[in-house]
């Protein structure tokens, strides 16, 4: 695959995930309240809890500057490996 192609996949890859970033897990936590919404899950559930509402704030963050970086993904490097390595460990932690 030419360089072209693969910055064109990188750029359109770094928009999706930062789209999922600011608006699936909130939409996730709607949709799917028992597998994304911790701490009080059932009468009060439409109550997010604090928890819940700091984890949205801090990955719509990063979805923004993923977005950002698309444009120049090279000078935002440190950044997205940053979102690579931290979703492994989030993963290798959660799951």
């Amino acid at each position: 695959m030419p360089d072209s192609d693969r910055l064109r996949a990188l750029r359109v890859v770094l928009v999706l995930v930062g789209l999922i970033f600011i608006f699936g897990i909130y939409t996730l936590g709607i949709v799917w309240p028992s597998g994304w919404v911790w701490g009080e899950v059932g009468p009060r559930s439409f109550i997010p809890s604090h928890y819940l509402m700091m984890i949205i704030g801090v990955y719509a963050t990063l979805g923004v500057f993923l977005i950002i970086a698309s444009k120049n993904p090279a000078a935002h490097a440190s950044l997205i490996w940053f979102t690579v390595w931290s979703s492994v460990v989030h993963g290798g932690i959660a799951g």
